[in-house]
C-alpha cells in the first residue's frame, strides 16, 4: 500500500515534472544566441536566477507592481473569490429554474447559449462602461469592479448548465414522494431536489472556479491592476520573459490546488450536505431533559 502511494503520488508525478523541465530546457537551447551568449527563450536555470527574489521573499512588498509571488497571487485570489461568489449566487437559482421549468428554459436557454461562448476580453469593456456610468452616483473603483464583473459572468455558465442538468436528472419517484408526503414547495426544494442535484452542482462549481481563475489573468491584464495577471502583463511589456514563466508556474500551481480542493469537496458532498442536520441533532441530544416532579403521595 505504501509503495503504491509513493509510486502514484510521488515518483510518477516527478517523472512528468522532470520530462516537462527537460523539454523546456531543450526548447531554450534551440533559441541560444552565440553572440549574446543567452537564449531568447529562457530555460529553467535562467528563469530561477532572474526570478528567485520573488520566490524567496514571497510576501515582500517593494512597490505596487513589485511584490512577492504569494502576495500577488493572494490579491488575484481575492478578486476571484468575489466574482466566483457572485457567479454562484446568480448561477444556482438560474440553473434550478432552467432545469425545473420548461417554459423558462425555452425563453432563456437560447440566450444563455449565445452569451456563454463570449470571451472575457469582450465582457470587460461592457463591465467598464456600466460601472463608469455608476461612478457618477456611487464611489466605485471602475477597473476593479469591471474585473470582478468579468470573472462573475464568465464563471457563471458552468454552474448554470450543470445545475440545470442535475435538476433534470432527478428521478420522477422523488417528486412523487414529495407529493405523497404533501411537502411544501420550500421543503421539496431543500429536502429533496437540492440534495439530489448537489453532485451535478458541485461539478459545475468546480468548473466555474477553474474558469474564474483563468479569467482573472485576462481581466488584470486589461485593467492593469496589481496581481499575478497585472504583473505578467507588466513583465511582458518590459520584455522580462523569465518573470512571465514565473507567473505561468504560479498560475498553474494555484489552479491545481484549487481544483484538488474542489475535487475533495465534490467527493464528500453528500456528507457535507448532511452535516447541518447532524449538528442540529447533536445539539438537540445535548439539551438537558426536564424531569417532572413525582406527584405527592
Amino acid at each position: 500500500m505504501v509503495k503504491k502511494i509513493v509510486l502514484d503520488y510521488l515518483l510518477l508525478p516527478m517523472i512528468g515534472v522532470v520530462a516537462l523541465f527537460a523539454l523546456w530546457a531543450g526548447a531554450s537551447s534551440m533559441t541560444y544566441n552565440a553572440e549574446k551568449r543567452q537564449s531568447t527563450l529562457p530555460g529553467p536555470v535562467q528563469t530561477w536566477q532572474e526570478s528567485k527574489l520573488y520566490v524567496l521573499e514571497p510576501l515582500a512588498y517593494r512597490g505596487e507592481n513589485d511584490q512577492g509571488v504569494i502576495r500577488m497571487t493572494w490579491i488575484s485570489l481575492l478578486r476571484v473569490l468575489e466574482g466566483y461568489g457572485i457567479a454562484m449566487v446568480i448561477g444556482v437559482p438560474v440553473g434550478f429554474l432552467l432545469g425545473a421549468s420548461k417554459t423558462f428554459a425555452k425563453c432563456f436557454d437560447p440566450i444563455i447559449q449565445v452569451l456563454r461562448p463570449v470571451s472575457p476580453l469582450a465582457w470587460y469593456p461592457i463591465g467598464y462602461a456600466v460601472f463608469l456610468g455608476l461612478q457618477q452616483t456611487y464611489e466605485i473603483s471602475v477597473g476593479e469592479a469591471a474585473a470582478v464583473f468579468t470573472v462573475a459572468v464568465c464563471a457563471m455558465w458552468p454552474t448554470v448548465l450543470n445545475t440545470a442538468a442535475g435538476v433534470r436528472a432527478i428521478p420522477q419517484d422523488y417528486h412523487n414522494v414529495a407529493k405523497v408526503l404533501r411537502l411544501s414547495r420550500t421543503k421539496t426544494l431543500f429536502k429533496i431536489l437540492f440534495p439530489a442535484a448537489l453532485p451535478h452542482m458541485f461539478t459545475g462549481f468546480r468548473l466555474s472556479l477553474g474558469m474564474a481563475w483563468l479569467v482573472i489573468v485576462a481581466a488584470e491584464m486589461l485593467t492593469g491592476k496589481n496581481g499575478i495577471g497585472g504583473f505578467l502583463n507588466q513583465e511582458f511589456n518590459a520584455g522580462h520573459t523569465e518573470h512571465i514563466f514565473l507567473c505561468i508556474l504560479a498560475i498553474g500551481v494555484v489552479g491545481f490546488i484549487l481544483d484538488r480542493l474542489m475535487s475533495m469537496v465534490e467527493r464528500n458532498v453528500l456528507s457535507i450536505a448532511a452535516l447541518p442536520g447532524a449538528i442540529r441533532r447533536w445539539f438537540g441530544a445535548m439539551r438537558p431533559v426536564s424531569v417532572s416532579p413525582a406527584p405527592a403521595a
